[in-house]
């Protein structure tokens, strides 16, 4: 069963949706990317709810089994919902390690794979569940 999110401390939104030109994007990226993974974290709009963009940190190592956010050169910013990568492996079950890392950055996580289309990600709960995040406009 999964649970609506709120995330922010200001004036409180129900995060639900990604906007489509920033899904659109996260999958060019994970393309481009290819072989190796591609991570990010997302950012979301308080005021309507929506995923919008997603912020590339400095130091991030990428690599065919694996990518590492350099977390301690995330900013503090309530407006990080969570992360983003890619699976090259065609797969967008989390591994166990993505469990692990999804407790301790942010609520929601999506993870993108080949062949990188509309139909090629997920979105997951902190705790692993999956999570009903719409495509908006």
């Amino acid at each position: 069963m999964f649970r609506k999110i709120i995330l922010n401390t200001g004036e409180k939104k129900k995060l639900y949706g990604i906007r489509k030109k920033t899904l659109i994007a996260i999958l060019q990226a994970g393309k481009d990317t290819y072989p190796d993974e591609f991570t990010a974290l997302l950012r979301y709009n308080p005021k309507t709810g929506l995923i919008n963009e997603f912020l590339m940190l400095p130091g991030t190592i990428s690599g065919k089994r694996s990518a590492q956010l350099q977390l301690n050169m995330m900013p503090i910013d309530y407006t990080v919902a969570g992360s983003v990568h890619s699976h090259p492996s065609g797969s967008c079950l989390p591994s166990g390690q993505d469990l692990v890392f999804f407790e301790h950055v942010g609520a929601v996580h999506i993870i993108v794979c080949r062949p990188y289309d509309m139909n090629s990600w997920a979105c997951y709960q902190f705790d692993g569940e999956p999570y009903p995040l719409e495509v908006v406009g």
